[in-house]
């Protein structure tokens, strides 16, 4: 791998722990946009720190989940890294075992920080460092668990993630806190990445808006307040209801018994994704609850004698769930129920306009009008009101379980000749 030249901040983050004025730190923070070269500086600057610093010791390498950990980290280390370090990977354990041509050799366990129970993983060993790559999508068990491990002399705490809400934990204890900390604070951007091509830059910046766009283009810890999906209006985002020769199709649905069931029709055509139709009951509006059977009836006539085979459906509703496949006409999906990530996957979208909603869809319309953020949630975690959100979820479902916020590479150039033709598209 052949290096663009390193921004300031991203060679202090390599080399802090060598210069006179924060060699003495006991940890570094390094927080900002997405793509401005975080991981990599720290990854490299992390081993390096290691290997130069202790010999024989354990350290280890935190993600999300071991998967992502490998995706974003471990599977580039060989071309992050200087010719001279001999990688092996023991898989079964999880484990890394980097040598240097002197002689030096270190080893390196892999860890998940995935829910509370994640700091069990943890208990018992000693370390001489650790680094968590998206700190802020940990538990605080799991990381002041792998802090209380760090005991060998010497031993420092490497910290990198993209800004959540203000209320957030690690904001609180560690960002606000760091000189208390003892910790060495820098706050990257996209224009610590060199190599960002400004096409490119162009782009994510194109893909975000309201709290995202502050988040993970400006790089902010900023409360996410008011309407959630801030992108949407009918002059953009709603279409006449019209025929369109759609490719494939899928109905996602979120199931209520007193409250709404919400069934969204979704056709694709030419790459755009459309809400073509919909169905909404409400018991409780209504005075009078639907049986499973009556919902499956009401499917069916959404459906019509359209090529629908695949339902996507939250998997607490498993008494449909059973009726559905009794019936054996479609396959059912259980929905990825992630809130955050769709709701960001689903922001993105809308604001690139890959998703467009029919006219005729007037209940889902309407809550895109109303679906908001609470004003504080506990914990610092984002949570959106539970009120106006049926169909909401229910196109939640849909974009995070299909994983149709994706874009091939491509197809990105018919997007733009859509776009130059006047049609909908990414503008």
């Amino acid at each position: 791998m052949k290096y663009s030249a390193f921004s300031r901040r991203q060679l202090l983050s390599m080399l802090w722990w060598q210069q006179p004025r924060y060699k003495d730190r006991d940890a570094i923070i390094a927080d900002g946009s997405i793509r401005s070269g975080k991981t990599v500086s720290m990854t490299v600057g992390y081993i390096l720190w290691s290997m130069s610093c202790f010999d024989k010791q354990s350290f280890a390498i935190c993600g999300k989940t071991i998967e992502s950990l490998r995706r974003n980290v471990i599977l580039h280390l060989r071309e992050w890294l200087p010719g001279d370090f001999i990688i092996a990977e023991k898989r079964n354990e999880n484990r890394l075992i980097i040598q240097t041509a002197d002689g030096r050799e270190n080893s390196y366990h892999l860890f998940g920080g995935r829910d509370e129970s994640s700091y069990m993983l943890i208990q018992g060993m000693t370390l001489a460092g650790v680094m968590f790559d998206e700190v802020a999508l940990m538990p605080r068990s799991f990381v002041e668990q792998a802090c209380a491990r760090c005991s060998v002399p010497g031993s420092k705490y490497w910290f990198n993630c993209n800004p959540h809400s203000p209320e957030h934990w690690f904001y609180k204890e560690w960002v606000k806190n760091h000189k208390k900390k003892n910790a060495l604070h820098l706050h990257f951007t996209m224009d610590d990445n060199l190599a960002l091509d400004p096409k490119i830059k162009a782009r994510y910046e194109s893909m975000y808006t309201g709290v995202f766009y502050q988040r993970y283009i400006k790089g902010l810890w900023v409360l996410a307040e008011g309407i959630i999906y801030q992108a949407f209006n009918k002059e953009t985002s709603v279409v006449p209801t019209e025929p369109r020769p759609y490719s494939k199709y899928i109905v996602s649905m979120d199931y209520g018994i007193q409250n709404p069931t919400a069934m969204l029709l979704f056709g694709l055509c030419d790459g755009i994704w459309y809400q073509v139709d919909e169905f909404y009951h409400s018991g409780r509006d209504t005075g009078r609850q639907k049986t499973d059977e009556e919902y499956y009836d009401d499917l069916c006539e959404l459906v019509g004698d359209l090529p629908v085979r695949e339902l996507i459906i939250d998997p607490s509703a498993s008494s449909f769930i059973a009726l559905v496949r009794k019936h054996k006409r479609f396959r059912v999906r259980k929905a990825n129920n992630d809130v955050l990530d769709g709701i960001q996957h689903t922001a993105t979208m809308i604001q690139e306009q890959r998703l467009l909603v029919n006219d005729c869809c007037e209940h889902t319309i309407q809550e895109y009008g109303l679906y908001s953020w609470q004003e504080k949630s506990t914990g610092g975690a984002d949570k959106p009101i539970k009120e106006n959100d049926h169909a909401m979820d229910a196109t939640r479902y849909f974009v995070n379980t299909t994983k149709a916020w994706k874009v091939k590479d491509d197809y990105v150039p018919l997007l733009e000749r859509q776009r130059q033709r006047g049609g909908y598209a990414i503008r």
